[in-house]
C-alpha cells in the first residue's frame, strides 16, 4: 500500500463472547494494510474474552485492547469509547460474533476516497447459523456503485439502519458530535444512523460485501434484536424510531424523516405483527395499548400516501380500535407479499372497508389498484392422496379485480430455504369454482425434494392472467384437523420421507422435508432438544 494512503480503525465490541471474539478481531485484522490499528473493547466479560484479546495483541501491534471496569448493558458505550480512542482518519464498527469479509475494508476505502465521500456503505449479509443460508440486507441500495452529494438524494438509506456495513470520516463524526446512545439503549443503531443522515454526509455505495451478519437463534442468549417475546422489548424499539424520527427532524431534513415513520410502519410494525398471535393475552393488550399510543404522534400526511400499503393499512387498523382484533388477519397481511384475506366487506353505499363494524377503515383505492400491487389471497392445503400428498389451492376473489384481469394458471414452485437457486416447479390452470374462487390441484413430489436437499422448503406462487398480468405471492396455510400433520411416505430412493406442513410466522405453508431413517431420527431429535430447551 502507498504510504500516503489513510488507514482504517475498526473498533470490536464484545462481552462474554470468547467463542467468537478472535475470530472477529483475526477478520479485521486480515484485511490487511488498510487496517492500521483495530481497538477492541472489552464490556467487561466474565468468561475470559479478555485475556483472548490480550494474548492476541502480544503478537499484533495494530491491536489495542480497552477493558471498560462495568459492564455498560448495552452496544452504545463500548463503541462510543472504541470510537474517542480512534487516531485513523476513518473508523468502522464490528461485533464480536460476526466477521468482515476478505476486501471489505479496501472497498469501502477506496469507494470513499474516490468520491471525497464522509460516509462509504457496503452490502451486508446475514448468514444464518448453522444452517449458513445468507440473505443480503438491503440489496436494492446496493445494487450498483454511486455516490450521493446527501442522503435525502436517497430516501431508502433511511431502511438501512445498520452501522456495521459503512465505514465513515472519523473527522466527519467528531465534528458533529455523533455517537451512539450510552448505557443499555436495544437499537443504538437506528439513532446512530439517523445522527449520520441528519448532518447530510457525501455517500458513496458500493455492491461489494463487507459485512457478515451471523445470526444465532440456537443460541442460549439471543442478541437484542432477537429477543422480542417482551414487551419492553416493543417499547425499546419504538423509543429508537421515535428519537430517529426527532433527530432527522430537527436537522431540517423533514423529507426523511418522513420516510423514516414510513419504514417502521413497513418494517417494524409488520415484523411485529406477523409474531402477535404467538403471544399471550397480556402481552398483546400492552402491545396494542403502546401501538395505538405511538401512531397517534403520525399527522394526516402519514396515512394518506399510499393508505392501502400494508403497514399503513395495519395501522389505521389499529388506531381504529381500543381493543386487540383480527389477529390471525392482520399476520396475513404482514405477510410478505401481502395478503387481505376474507371477508371482503362493504359500507352502507358500497364502499370497500376492512371490516363491517371498522367502516371507517376504508379500501376504496382497491379496485383501481394495478393486478401486481393488489395483496391477493390463496388458500392452500394438503390432503394425504395415496403415498403422497396432493396440494389444493384456492384464489380469493378480491372486489371484482380478480375476475376483472382473468386468472389462467399458478406457476407452484418449492424453493429450498437454504439453498438458492434450489426449486421444484410446475405448472396448473386455475379454475372458477362458482364460489368466487378459483382452484387448483397438484402433486407434491417429497421425494423428488428429499432428492435435492432435506430442510425447509418453501411455497411460492406465480400467478398468471387473462389481461397479460401476473403476481407473485405465498399462500396462506389452512390449518383444520389433519391438514398440518406430520407424515412418513415411502420413497424407493430412500425407504422414507418424513414431511411436516407448517404454518410460518405470517401463516404462509412450508414444509419440512427429512429423506431417510436418520433423518427422520434427526428430525424428533432436534424437536425433542427445541421443546426441553
Amino acid at each position: 500500500m502507498l504510504p500516503h494512503r489513510p488507514h482504517v480503525a475498526v473498533v470490536v465490541i464484545g462481552h462474554d463472547d470468547a467463542a467468537h471474539v478472535t475470530d472477529a478481531v483475526r477478520s479485521a485484522l486480515g484485511q490487511g494494510p488498510a487496517v492500521g490499528e483495530v481497538i477492541a473493547v472489552d464490556d467487561c466479560s466474565t468468561d475470559g474474552s479478555a485475556g483472548l484479546l490480550d494474548r492476541l495483541a502480544q503478537d499484533e501491534p495494530r491491536l489495542r485492547v480497552i477493558r471498560l471496569p462495568v459492564n455498560s448493558g448495552g452496544c452504545g458505550t463500548p463503541r462510543n469509547t472504541g470510537l474517542a480512542a480512534v487516531t485513523s482518519p476513518y473508523v468502522m464498527f464490528l461485533d464480536s460474533d460476526d466477521v468482515l469479509p476478505p476486501g471489505a475494508v479496501d472497498a469501502l476505502l477506496t469507494a470513499a476516497t474516490g468520491a471525497d465521500a464522509e460516509v462509504a456503505a457496503g452490502l451486508c449479509v446475514r448468514r444464518e447459523l448453522p444452517s449458513g443460508r445468507e440473505v443480503p440486507w438491503e440489496p436494492g441500495l446496493y445494487a450498483a456503485p454511486a455516490v450521493l452529494a446527501r442522503p435525502a438524494h436517497r430516501p431508502r438509506l433511511l431502511h438501512d439502519t445498520l452501522c456495521v456495513n459503512k465505514l465513515y470520516a472519523t473527522a466527519f463524526l467528531r465534528a458533529h458530535g455523533i455517537r451512539f446512545p450510552d448505557g443499555r439503549f436495544p437499537y443504538e443503531d437506528v439513532v446512530f444512523t439517523a445522527r449520520v443522515w441528519a448532518a447530510a454526509p457525501r455517500v458513496a455505495l458500493v455492491p461489494d460485501r463487507v459485512y457478515v451478519w451471523h445470526v444465532r437463534r440456537s443460541a442460549r442468549r439471543l442478541s437484542i434484536s432477537l429477543d422480542r417475546a417482551g414487551i419492553d422489548n416493543w417499547r425499546a424499539r419504538t423509543h429508537a424510531c421515535r428519537t430517529a424520527y426527532d433527530v432527522l427532524l430537527g436537522a431540517g431534513q423533514k423529507r426523511l424523516a418522513r420516510r423514516a415513520r414510513a419504514k417502521f410502519l413497513d418494517r417494524e410494525l409488520r415484523m411485529y405483527v406477523r409474531e402477535l398471535p404467538l403471544r399471550d393475552e397480556e402481552y398483546r393488550r400492552l402491545w396494542w395499548t403502546h401501538t395505538r399510543e405511538f401512531l397517534a404522534g403520525y399527522d394526516a400526511a402519514d396515512w394518506t400516501r399510499d393508505p392501502l400499503a400494508p403497514g399503513r393499512l395495519i395501522g389505521r387498523v389499529v388506531l381504529a380500535s381500543p381493543e386487540p382484533r383480527d389477529l390471525p388477519r392482520l399476520r396475513e397481511m404482514a405477510a410478505r407479499p401481502a395478503r387481505l384475506c376474507p371477508p371482503y366487506a362493504r359500507t352502507a353505499d358500497g364502499t370497500p372497508c376492512w371490516s363491517d363494524d371498522l367502516p371507517e377503515v376504508g379500501l376504496e383505492a382497491l379496485p383501481a389498484r394495478p393486478v401486481p400491487f393488489l395483496p391477493l389471497a390463496v388458500d392452500a392445503e394438503l390432503r394425504p392422496r395415496g403415498r403422497g400428498l396432493r396440494l389444493r389451492l384456492r384464489l380469493h376473489e378480491l372486489y371484482g379485480r380478480v375476475a376483472q384481469a382473468g386468472p389462467e394458471t399458478a406457476e407452484v414452485e418449492w424453493r429450498h430455504r437454504d439453498r438458492d437457486g434450489t426449486a421444484v416447479r410446475c405448472t396448473v390452470p386455475l379454475r372458477a369454482s362458482g364460489d368466487g374462487t378459483w382452484a387448483a390441484e397438484t402433486t407434491v413430489r417429497a421425494d423428488r425434494l428429499a432428492a435435492l436437499g432435506g430442510g425447509a422448503w418453501d411455497l411460492w406462487l406465480r400467478l398468471r392472467f387473462r389481461d397479460g398480468s401476473g403476481r407473485r405471492v405465498t399462500a396462506h396455510a389452512l390449518t383444520g384437523p389433519g391438514l398440518l400433520r406430520r407424515r412418513a411416505l415411502p420413497s424407493p430412493r430412500h425407504g422414507l420421507v418424513l414431511v411436516h406442513p407448517y404454518a410460518t410466522h405470517s401463516g404462509s405453508l412450508a414444509l419440512r422435508v427429512a429423506p431417510g431413517v436418520r433423518g427422520v431420527v434427526r428430525v424428533l431429535r432436534d424437536r425433542l432438544r427445541r421443546l426441553s430447551r
